[in-house]
């Protein structure tokens, strides 16, 4: 492995081009608080015990965006993401403000995706109602499952009641609607996992996300592990409910993501790409293209500390350039999550660099039967997808 990693990085230098443009723009807004931290859930999330310091933090998410202008000047947002911790714990009218000060600040496409991640618990008619008027036109819903055992399993504040008013309520008020469901649950039969994702696709609604639960260093979960299918089962798991939503028309399209026809996320498709992303808010990560370089951001972790840096001018806590070295594993552990791959041009436009920069890593992945390949396109096989990080381990460079 370290031979191939030096040699790929003897390649990546001499073939190294500028890029032609930008790769398309994206805005995520990270709105840290939660009623109660899962004990699988290793995101920037703190419990709201003592409220939610709603002003504060969209004054502070304000600053920093503003901060952020010039890295971004002139480029067009294609969609934005508000994601956590639980957004919708904030209010419509902390939302409405929030989402104003961005399109007075930045030039948002007049038809951009805009999700706004919601849990069940906080599910209120008039609320969601109010998210759609302030201009939210995607939702996607944490529901985990409609099993009330693996729910209180997994630490859920909802149950499975609450799980199917908070669906119903969103395909109300919204045209599109995503469904996040996990498998391979604490103790989770193959029943269980299929009765779960059939119950989701009976609401029908337009995009599907079904995780593999996955234990987590820094998590309850990952100190005290719960009793899990083993590899075997999950594996089948797996298996079948790709083959149920393919069978109700869901296609497909990423790993975990599953759509109807013209409905997949457009803003994880952009990560997905390889495409740019400004990233705010506590601890907020960021993608961004700068002439001849790619720069990764991240942002203050702890709220408080990042509300006070971000009022104060500067809320990073971490900038770096992505080395040339860098650049292959970073682009393919993104796109190769496409079942369908990428167009071999993708590759230069993103990374700056000739294909010839991943070859001998990709010619070793053919080998293996890990991917397909030819002149304009590259795909993971099924086997590729089904050992992802083994595929991408390929690009490591040591």
């Amino acid at each position: 492995m370290r031979g191939k990693g030096e040699k790929a990085t003897q390649l990546l230098a001499p073939h190294a081009s500028p890029f032609t443009e930008p790769p398309p723009l994206s805005l995520y807004i990270h709105l840290p608080w939660c009623v109660r931290k899962c004990p699988y859930c290793d995101f920037s999330s703190f419990e709201s015990r003592e409220g939610v310091p709603e002003q504060e933090y969209i004054a502070a998410l304000i600053k920093d965006l503003e901060a952020a202008l010039p890295l971004v000047w002139g480029r067009k947002v294609v969609s934005i993401f508000m994601g956590g911790g639980t957004p919708s714990l904030f209010s419509a009218r902390a939302i409405d403000t929030l989402l104003t000060q961005v399109r007075t600040l930045l030039p948002v496409e007049a038809h951009a995706e805009i999700t706004l991640e919601a849990n069940p618990g906080t599910a209120e008619a008039q609320k969601f109602a109010d998210f759609r008027s302030a201009g939210v036109n995607r939702l996607s819903l944490g529901i985990q499952s409609f099993n009330p055992r693996h729910l209180q399993a997994l630490g859920r504040v909802h149950d499975d009641r609450e799980a199917r008013f908070a669906v119903e309520l969103a395909l109300r008020n919204f045209d599109n609607v995503n469904l996040d469901l996990m498998y391979a649950l604490p103790e989770q039969a193959m029943e269980e996992a299929l009765a779960d994702i059939r119950e989701a696709v009976s609401f029908g609604p337009q995009h599907i996300s079904a995780y593999h639960l996955t234990l987590e260093p820094n998590t309850v979960f990952y100190n005290k592990p719960p009793t899990l299918p083993d590899d075997d089962m999950s594996a089948a798991m797996q298996e079948v409910i790709e083959a149920e939503l393919a069978g109700a028309g869901y296609e497909h399209y990423e790993t975990s993501a599953f759509a109807k026809k013209h409905q997949r996320c457009r803003h994880n498709l952009n990560y997905w790409s390889f495409g740019d992303y400004l990233g705010i808010g506590a601890g907020a990560h960021g993608k961004l293209t700068l002439h001849d370089q790619i720069l990764r951001q991240v942002r203050h972790r702890q709220p408080k500390a990042y509300m006070e840096r971000a009022m104060a001018g500067n809320a990073l806590e971490e900038e770096r350039t992505v080395s040339q070295g860098e650049l292959p594993f970073e682009f393919m552990m993104n796109a190769l999550r496409l079942t369908e791959g990428f167009p071999v041009s993708l590759f230069s436009a993103r990374t700056g660099l000739s294909l010839t920069a991943a070859l001998p890593m990709l010619e070793e992945a053919q080998r293996r039967g890990l991917i397909e390949r030819d002149a304009l396109h590259i795909r993971p096989t099924l086997l590729g997808q089904r050992f992802l990080n083994e595929l991408l381990q390929l690009f490591l460079v040591e």
